[in-house]
């Protein structure tokens, strides 16, 4: 097998999808707001209210899917297997009962898969946010998905 099929690049300009549960949108919508500037250099995705709420807080342009419950969480997952999402910001709450907790799981799973940056909290938003990896393309490594699909069972 090809070097290539098991890297993907993450372009400098980032498909960054946000994410927050009720309980900790206004943190999302602040630290979009504090990081504006940066955030609008590359091209931003948000489940149903958070990306309404930061567009409105903050102005900048965010494409809404579904909301997470509705199915919003499957529709980032679906982008980051296609390559569209490279990047992920989800704060979520980790003290309170989601319905669509199994779709929380799945999108964190999916995102863990395919080697993209996951922050799950502020201080991990910031440090991504501040790498110098944010402004150049970032080489990442795949898992070898033919070696686990020609398994033998």
């Amino acid at each position: 097998m090809s070097e290539q099929k098991n890297a993907h690049v993450i372009p400098v300009v980032k498909h960054i999808a946000l994410i927050a549960h009720d309980s900790r949108k206004q943190d999302m919508i602040r630290w979009c707001d504090e990081n504006k500037e940066s955030l609008g250099k590359h091209f931003l995705y948000g489940t149903g209210t958070t990306a309404k709420m930061i567009s409105e807080a903050t102005e900048l342009p965010v494409r809404g899917v579904n909301s997470g419950p509705l199915g919003g969480d499957q529709q980032i997952g679906s982008k980051i297997v296609e390559g569209e999402i490279n990047f992920m910001i989800f704060f979520w709450d980790p003290l309170s009962m989601h319905p669509h907790d199994p779709d929380v799981k799945a999108l964190l799973r999916i995102a863990t898969l395919y080697n993209i940056p996951i922050a799950t909290n502020i201080a991990t938003a910031d440090y991504l946010l501040t790498s110098v990896h944010m402004n150049q393309p970032y080489e990442g490594k795949l898992i070898d998905f033919d070696q686990y699909l020609n398994r033998k069972l």
